[in-house]
C-alpha cells in the first residue's frame, strides 16, 4: 500500500482528533486539509517504516498550535470555550454536552495528551512521539486531566471532594 493510500486510510482519525481540537467541523475540516497538505509536502521527512499515523498526528498537533499562535496573539490559550449553540434534549445528550465543555475547559496541553490516550487509543509512548514530550509529562498531564474534568463533572467546587475526617 502507497503512502498516500495510507494517508487517505487514516482521515476519518484525523478528522475525529481534529474536530475534538478545533471544536467545530469546518475549522477540523480545514486542519485535517492544512495537515494532509503539510505531510505530503514533507512526506520525505517520513521514515518509511514507522507509525505513519503518530507522524501525521504530530503534524496535525504542530499545525493547530501554530493556528492557534496566530490566531491569538499574546492571548492567554486557557480562556473559557463558548457553549454549543444548540443544548442537547435528552440526559445522555446532557451529559456528553457537559464532557464536551469540561474537555474543552482544560488547558491545551492537558487536553491534548486526553484526547490522544483516550480518544485515539495511543500509547503513553506514541502520544509523548507524537507532542514531542517525555512519557512522564504524557501520564503527569493525563492524570491532572482526569482529576480536572472528574471534579467539574462532579459539581463540587475544587478542594470539595476531599475526605471528612469523622469521630
Amino acid at each position: 500500500m502507497s503512502d498516500a493510500e495510507r494517508m487517505v486510510e487514516l482521515i476519518p482519525r484525523l478528522r475525529r482528533y481534529a474536530r475534538a481540537l478545533a471544536g467545530d467541523r469546518a475549522a477540523a475540516d480545514d486542519l485535517v486539509q492544512d495537515t494532509l497538505e503539510r505531510a505530503w509536502a514533507k512526506l520525505h521527512l517520513y521514515r518509511r517504516g514507522t507509525d505513519l499515523r503518530a507522524w501525521l498526528f504530530t503534524v496535525m498537533h504542530n499545525m493547530y498550535v501554530n493556528q492557534l499562535r496566530a490566531a491569538r496573539p499574546g492571548a492567554q490559550l486557557d480562556e473559557e470555550m463558548p457553549e454549543l449553540s444548540q443544548p442537547a434534549r435528552q440526559t445522555d445528550g446532557l451529559e456528553v454536552r457537559d464532557l464536551d465543555l469540561a474537555i474543552r475547559r482544560l488547558p491545551p496541553e492537558q487536553r491534548e495528551v486526553l484526547l490522544l490516550v483516550v480518544l485515539e487509543d495511543m500509547s503513553y509512548h506514541e502520544a509523548a512521539g507524537t507532542l514531542g514530550i517525555p512519557i512522564g509529562t504524557v501520564m503527569s498531564r493525563l492524570a491532572r486531566a482526569r482529576e480536572k474534568l472528574r471534579t467539574m463533572l462532579s459539581g463540587l467546587p475544587p478542594g470539595g471532594n476531599q475526605l471528612k475526617i469523622v469521630k
